[in-house]
């Protein structure tokens, strides 16, 4: 068993939401990895109200119960896979706000991404790329876009063609690798 925690964050709260089959899909293809252990975060069961903090997360100095929940929670992987709808141009407001919560529990750790929309999803992961810079986090090449066309029938049954596969073992060794050397940077 190996001691690489990886986070897959579901960045979807909506009624409805094709997030949890990503995401679901995600979890299933690294369950039979031995390189880390992975693990399903769901938005929903961390409701955050809209930034609320008075103090910025890079302090460290969290007030509110449900921002020290969801720092612990966060605190112990060692990397994370967001999974992220693309609306408007950009990731969903819930997995922004999620983010922005924290600050040094991303720090110096592995992140890649896994979009899904009209167009794949691309532009919710440039924008998650740039914001992942900025807390340090150190984010792989490999993504995966899924099309709401191609990879879902009658645009809410998630059915991915098969080319994602090789593209989703890429995924998961390069977030192990960076993962792991990651880990070394913070001890």
């Amino acid at each position: 068993m190996s001691d690489l925690k990886i986070a897959v964050i579901l960045g979807s709260t909506r009624p409805g939401r094709n997030g949890k089959a990503v995401a679901d899909w995600v979890v299933d293809r690294a369950g039979a990895r031995t390189g880390a252990e992975y693990e399903l975060v769901d938005l929903a069961d961390y409701p955050l109200p809209h930034l609320d903090e008075a103090i910025p997360p890079s302090m460290g100095q969290y007030q509110g119960d449900h921002t020290k929940a969801w720092a612990e929670k966060i605190a112990g992987f060692d990397g994370y896979i967001f999974v992220t709808p693309e609306y408007n141009h950009s990731t969903s407001g819930v997995l922004k706000n999620a983010i922005d919560y924290l600050y040094g529990e991303w720090n110096n750790k592995a992140a890649a991404f896994v979009s899904y929309g009209s167009l794949g999803g691309a532009r919710a992961i440039e924008h998650l790329r740039a914001v992942a810079s900025e807390l340090q986090l150190a984010h792989v090449r490999q993504q995966l876009s899924f099309s709401l066309f191609t990879d879902f029938e009658n645009f809410s049954v998630f059915k991915p063609g098969e080319q994602h596969d090789d593209a989703a073992t890429n995924l998961f060794e390069q977030l192990e690798s960076w993962a792991r050397a990651m880990k070394t940077v913070r001890a």
